[in-house]
């Protein structure tokens, strides 16, 4: 969605005999924006002069062009690339810096991002996306993520490492408007991390702030983070109160944050940074320390393992969106666009042949319990090797 957005503006920009200074900000990241050509651009202006203010763009949809070659499915795997950060966090003897940890974990997501500020695929109902990672030390991870409601738009996951001692529940429930020259997108849904070598910690819960592409139809284009979100922990008591901080109109810098972190009613520190280069952490009580450096830590992005596509299912998300990402990346935007209708298509034939007979979707992997999206596993608890076995044979039954 937000790339759509920012190129719309680029290209207007553009038609009016703008500057390459007078449309990027100064202090933003040279990819943060691109270029559409006069044919892109007619499109999107196009587009545009049909949307109203406060309109629902869940529905709406979007040229090829603007894509990022994956579905958002996979996007979500940005936030399990860097394990370190979080692995070993129960052995840490003081609350605090377990907390610390998994704050440490939730940040060090935001800076993957592909060039041009690309908006990912929509998943449709029933397409999953599911990975393996094989670490270092010779433990592994899995992660299976399903699109549980296409209306409204429902994706949930699940991430765990058995040997690593670390599971990751949650869901993403995006909801997107058009404001004049703004597009907003509410991330509403939450992680719930589980450190099993300290269950009586229970679940550290974080939410999402919203995205904002300002200066579509005039002013400066750009992608922001914005509003404030949580990291919390209701056992210690401990919470982290995140805002991800807009640029003024005169004053201030992109991609910046401040927080507290708090035991109960009192301050143990602050958090401060760019989410796109530094970020630190200023304990009450010790030294400031670095929580992530995207430029020195930033490369060393875990690998997954994804089943080649004519092993995978026909459900499963680079199977299924194989033809459109295969023209993106070959810039043949005519067969993206067919290859993309032809998938959207089946879903609206699909649809409408449930509606016919009164079936009923049931989700592959996930159920709803007590109101939220759970896997349908009984997680293992311990690190042994038929608990992986256990929840690779449910990730992959026919392997």
């Amino acid at each position: 969605m937000m790339g759509l957005f920012s190129q719309a503006g680029s290209h207007i920009r553009r038609a009016r005999g703008l500057s390459e200074d007078e449309r990027a900000p100064e202090d933003t990241e040279p990819d943060d924006t691109s270029i559409l050509d006069e044919n892109e651009g007619s499109v999107i202006t196009s587009l545009i002069s049909q949307l109203r203010v406060g309109m629902d763009l869940s529905k709406v949809t979007f040229p090829t062009f603007v894509l990022e070659p994956r579905s958002m499915l996979e996007r979500i795997t940005d936030f399990m690339s860097h394990p370190d950060l979080i692995f070993g966090a129960e052995s840490c003897p003081e609350p605090e810096e377990r907390f610390i940890r998994v704050l440490q974990y939730y940040l060090a997501g935001w800076h993957i991002k592909p060039k041009g500020v690309k908006k990912p695929y929509n998943p449709v109902l029933g397409e999953f996306f599911r990975c393996r990672y094989d670490y270092p030390n010779g433990t592994r991870g899995f992660y299976v993520a399903e699109q549980v409601s296409h209306h409204p738009p429902i994706s949930a996951f699940f991430y765990v490492s058995p040997e690593n001692r670390v599971i990751i529940v949650g869901e993403l429930r995006p909801k997107s408007k058009f404001l004049g020259n703004s597009v907003s997108t509410t991330m509403e849904g939450e992680n719930r991390i589980t450190l099993l070598g300290k269950p009586d910690d229970g679940d550290y819960v974080v939410t999402m702030p919203n995205m904002y592409a300002r200066g579509i139809l005039f002013g400066k284009m750009v992608l922001e983070l914005g509003d404030t979100c949580a990291v919390k922990n209701n056992r210690h008591r401990l919470s982290c109160d995140l805002e991800f901080k807009t640029k003024g109109f005169f004053s201030g810098t992109y991609n910046a944050i401040v927080g507290r972190v708090r035991k109960g009613s009192m301050d143990t520190g602050e958090v401060s940074g760019r989410w796109s280069h530094v970020m630190e952490f200023k304990g009450t009580s010790n030294g400031k320390r670095v929580l992530f450096d995207v430029d020195k830590d930033g490369q060393s992005i875990a690998p997954k393992y994804v089943a080649p596509e004519d092993e995978q299912d026909p459900y499963e998300s680079r199977r299924l969106w194989h033809k459109v990402t295969q023209a993106i990346e070959a810039k043949d935007m005519e067969a993206a666009t067919r290859a993309k209708t032809a998938v959207e298509d089946a879903q609206r034939d699909l649809r409408r042949r449930r509606d016919e007979s009164g079936e009923i979707f049931v989700p592959r992997y996930f159920e709803l319990r007590d109101g939220r999206w759970c896997p349908k596993l009984s997680i293992p608890q311990d690190a042994s090797e038929t608990a992986i076995q256990t929840v690779e044979s449910w990730i992959w039954p026919h392997a």
